[in-house]
């Protein structure tokens, strides 16, 4: 267990020198399984070597890079700025109704864009101009970015779903219907705490301007084939029409009809610029899940999930202490590290207790997610509070983590419904 301890200290040390995650793990790995053979590199690199060609032969990772390339039409066609105003004209003339705008954005561009980080950046240069116009406080506009751009890794279809889905060896197409009534509770969690905040203190954001008839209209026009696409996408998961993978390629091949059809993929060079785009996202996710490996095949080499195994029975933990405690060490991690680096570190090594305990992986899942939810927003170092900061460096770093307590708030009354009250996630595949 000492090994292991040692293993995650050095990768913790190397990840806040600014070493990449994917390369981190894999190097943590590879030398960690040579000291458990006498420094045998040999067996090491055959080690590694076999674990990422059996990973990168895993039909279900296909459904990755369909996805991103999904993602990448969509973002491309610049739909950022229709899904905002198309938000606007449903909700912006109520008191703060430029974040409750947001919220909405943020939730139909992150399904699609597969990144909260993405998400957070795109919306902040996309809504922040808008609500400083209507002289919304920057803690509420730059909170309600940074919260609204975690919305997307629960929302399906989801990139992080599909990372636990292959490490937890669930069925993806599970994940996405329970992931669903989730998602839409994050959503009214979300816009209930702009409401709230709005009302303890209408000087956060007044209403905006409202819209014509046509003009709502025209706003809903824009981003109709989105949402019938992913409609199409998620029905057909649902409903058993076809498969994860399949899905995925019905939504990358809608989307670049979309793409073309609003003009911006006119040319060979503008494909070729977004499928180059697409490898690269591709190619630094699929990085980071083979080196989250090779680190996995060493910490079960040193035996900690069965140590963990065997306190969790010393302890009396139980399914929903052994759960709860894994909540507390996710949203830690969380301010460190990514969604998907969370999942392919934490996971492996608890499984053999979550099966130990009989713990329900889809319902687990689903908590995992919204856990990691909370940890990119949460300080000292939530992620996607830096990233809106980044994009707005004149904002405070301070304003933005008081502008996000309220969404911290609705995560964690989020976490406590799904905990009590299971049938949330699971009630659509009883159905």
């Amino acid at each position: 267990m000492e090994l292991s301890l040692i293993g995650f200290a050095i990768l913790l040390s190397l990840c806040f020198l600014g070493f990449p995650l994917g390369f981190t793990t894999l190097l943590v790995g590879l030398v960690g399984f040579a000291y458990t053979r006498d420094w045998n590199f040999a067996a090491a690199f055959t080690m590694s070597s076999q674990q990422i060609m059996e990973s990168g032969a895993n039909y279900g990772l296909s459904v990755i890079p369909l996805f991103i390339v999904m993602g990448a039409f969509i973002h491309r066609s610049n739909i950022s700025e229709d899904l905002f105003r198309a938000a606007y004209a449903l909700v912006g003339a109520r008191p703060g109704g430029l974040a409750h705008a947001t919220v909405l954005a943020c939730a139909g561009f992150s399904a699609v864009s597969g990144s909260s980080l993405a998400t957070a950046a795109t919306m902040t240069r996309v809504a922040m101009p808008h609500m400083r116009r209507y002289g919304y406080d920057d803690r509420l506009s730059s909170g309600v970015v940074a919260a609204g751009g975690t919305l997307g890794i629960m929302i399906p279809p989801s990139v992080p779903l599909v990372i636990y889905a292959l490490v937890a060896e669930q069925d993806v197409g599970k994940l996405f219907v329970a992931a669903f009534i989730p998602g839409i509770l994050l959503v009214a969690l979300y816009l209930g705490a702009v409401a709230i905040s709005v009302w303890l203190k209408p000087g956060l954001g007044r209403a905006g301007a409202p819209m014509s008839r046509a003009e709502r209209l025209a706003a809903y026009a824009r981003v109709w084939p989105i949402v019938a696409l992913f409609i199409i996408v998620l029905g057909g998961i649902y409903f058993g029409i076809c498969s994860p993978t399949e899905a995925a390629g019905i939504g990358a091949v809608g989307a670049a009809a979309f793409a073309v059809m609003r003009g911006y993929v006119r040319s060979v060079a503008a494909l070729y610029r977004i499928l180059i785009e697409s490898c690269r996202t591709t190619a630094m996710l699929f990085v980071v899940i083979f080196g989250a490996q090779v680190f996995a095949n060493f910490i079960n080499l040193t035996g900690l999930p069965y140590e963990l195994v065997s306190i969790v029975e010393t302890f009396h933990l139980g399914p929903l202490g052994l759960v709860l405690s894994i909540c507390l060490i996710s949203i830690v991690m969380g301010m460190i590290f990514d969604s998907i680096g969370i999942l392919l570190l934490i996971v492996p090594v608890f499984l053999p207790s979550l099966l130990t305990l009989d713990v329900n992986l889809v319902w687990f899942g689903i908590i995992m997610i919204v856990v990691v939810e909370m940890g990119l927003i949460t300080p000292p170092i939530g992620m996607n509070v830096f990233t809106v900061r980044s994009v707005m460096p004149d904002i405070r770093l301070g304003a933005i983590f008081s502008g996000v307590v309220s969404f911290v708030i609705a995560d964690a009354v989020a976490l406590a419904i799904l905990i009590a009250f299971p049938i949330v996630a699971l009630g659509l595949l009883a159905w």
